[in-house]
């Protein structure tokens, strides 16, 4: 029976937002939460806000290949309910740790069993028709977006009448409620029948097709992108509790909310650019903007102005990821985009850890408005990477 690409890429948007939605809910108000774990003073809030926020990603860095590499042999659906079921069991426990050292911890945990955002990327680019994969990518990175807009809204009104620990306990609920349309709607093709030879070489796959330098281009650009923006998250809101500490939670709900919505509405709409300026010019130059977007937050004196500039670099943010994705898939032949994925999931994550850490140390060790300069230099960097060796793929 033929794959119905349109019906499992409609339930794969609902799991994604809903899994995304269960991850912001709690994670952009990791300082708060460490408030209420005793950390006192910027300086420590931005260490343990780094050490919290990038532990997940360091886990994620080394899992992520051997995830890929299951994803090639046994399917992308069982790995993707794997990271739905892993990511849900370990936020909620989060509500329930009592010290900084467990929350990392778990963070740690929750890097190594989570990674729904590959999953569900090397399920889309493997099972939908190669015309329209990048439309498809686009589709899902607005899932991501909309529920990394509705998440940390949500979020903050409940930490408010809640508390910050009841978040964390919700959002797992939701990371495991995700898990259901991947189980219920979601079909991919066999991808190794039995008696047929094991998946070929990634490597040497790419090498005979002259993509390996593009994909590796690629997969290095995957991490600058994520060190940017993962450095750059938790010191917003360790900027808002410097300018309005009584009213930090609720603004960094609503900043959060407005990068997600700017982001859904870019990954939406960036496929009208390709026409003009190809997947590579688009990376190019909205790296280049999300670069200033978090200047304009780290050193705008007012709440209005850091909150636009998340919104804009929620906006190029979210140009960003589905023409990273689009070009690794047009880059990759299906019978090994489980492993090109997982590559590129692993130097996501290795961002997503580098990010909060290199962040929060210059934070710590200097200013908050060092570490978003941070931020910042990691997004031109990646500009400057994708104009001097990022190459256009065939369509």
């Amino acid at each position: 029976m033929p794959i119905d690409w349109r019906r499992n890429l409609a339930a794969l948007w609902f799991a994604q937002f809903t899994a995304i939605f269960g991850f912001a809910f709690a994670f952009p108000f990791l300082p708060l939460f460490l408030q209420e774990l005793g950390v006192r003073g910027t300086h420590d809030l931005a260490f343990w806000s780094g050490l919290a926020g990038g532990a997940a990603g360091f886990a994620q860095a080394i899992a992520s290949p051997f995830w890929g590499l299951l994803a090639d042999r046994y399917g992308r659906r069982s790995m993707l309910l794997r990271a739905m079921v892993g990511g849900g069991l370990t936020v909620a426990l989060m509500g329930v740790c009592q010290s900084p050292i467990q929350l990392v911890l778990l963070r740690l945990l929750q890097g190594a069993s989570s990674g729904t955002v590959a999953a569900a990327t090397a399920l889309v680019a493997t099972n939908t028709p190669r015309e329209r994969v990048g439309w498809s990518l686009g589709v899902m990175s607005s899932a991501v977006a909309l529920g990394a807009a509705l998440g940390p809204l949500m979020g903050g009104l409940g930490a408010h009448f809640y508390g910050v620990r009841a978040i964390f306990l919700a959002g797992g609920v939701a990371l495991l409620a995700s898990a259901l349309p991947v189980l219920i709607v979601v079909r991919e093709a066999p991808v190794h029948v039995q008696g047929a030879p094991a998946p070929p070489p990634a490597i040497a796959t790419l090498r005979a097709a002259g993509a390996l330098r593009a994909v590796v281009v690629l997969v290095a650009a995957q991490g600058l992108i994520q060190i940017s923006f993962s450095a750059f998250q938790p010191l917003l809101t360790i900027r808002f509790l410097q300018v309005d500490p009584a009213n930090a939670a609720t603004l960094t709900g609503i900043a959060f909310a407005v990068a997600g919505a700017m982001t859904a509405a870019s990954a939406l709409s960036y496929s009208w650019l390709i026409p003009r300026l190809g997947y590579r010019g688009v990376a190019f130059t909205a790296a280049a903007l999300l670069s200033g977007a978090e200047i304009v937050s780290g050193f705008s004196p007012t709440v209005t102005l850091i909150v636009a500039g998340a919104g804009l670099a929620g906006l190029f943010y979210g140009a960003l990821g589905p023409a990273m994705s689009s070009m690794m898939g047009l880059e990759s032949k299906p019978e090994i985009q489980g492993r090109v994925f997982g590559a590129a999931a692993s130097s996501t994550a290795l961002g997503f850890g580098l990010g909060p850490l290199i962040g929060g140390g210059a934070g710590a060790l200097f200013s908050i408005e060092t570490g978003m300069t941070v931020a910042a230099a990691a997004a031109l960097s990646l500009s400057l990477l994708m104009g001097s060796l990022g190459r256009e793929p065939a369509r």
